[in-house]
């Protein structure tokens, strides 16, 4: 008599689709980030904000003026001409060549519009800062 074989059935997964999908989601986010990521890179403190260690070097500190005008103070040297940004830009990017570790910091009016602070973020980021700190006053005690 004739005995048919009995074939064991294949326990394969053909993964060859999955990984078709998962190139095309993938290519799908490396287009799309670039563009939903707009906006200046801010580093936010976790906790309270500490004081520069008096031992390191003077910050470079771009302010803003209640008028909206814009200077620029390097160290204990300041510059009481108000400025535009691509001046700004210019002498700041000359001074992180010279100083890379030097920190730069913004000085902002309270009543100033948050327009003139990214644009100065922006300026400064352009220049070549590598991250911007954000001056504030320490609150009053009751």
């Amino acid at each position: 008599m004739y005995q048919r074989k009995r074939r064991r059935p294949i326990a394969e997964i053909n993964v060859v689709p999955y990984i078709d999908v998962m190139l095309v989601l993938l290519i799908i986010f490396m287009v799309t980030a670039p563009i939903v990521s707009q906006g200046v890179k801010v580093e936010l403190p976790q906790g309270k904000a500490e004081a520069l260690p008096p031992d390191s070097k003077p910050p470079i500190v771009a302010s803003i003026d209640a008028a909206g005008e814009y200077y620029l103070n390097v160290g204990s040297g300041s510059n009481s001409d108000p400025l535009d940004l691509e001046e700004i830009s210019v002498q700041v990017g000359a001074m992180i060549l010279l100083e890379p570790l030097r920190p730069v910091v913004v000085k902002a009016d309270r009543s100033i519009a948050y327009e003139n602070v990214i644009q100065l973020m922006v300026s400064l980021q352009q220049a070549g800062v590598p991250s911007v700190g954000l001056m504030t006053d320490s609150p009053k005690e009751k």
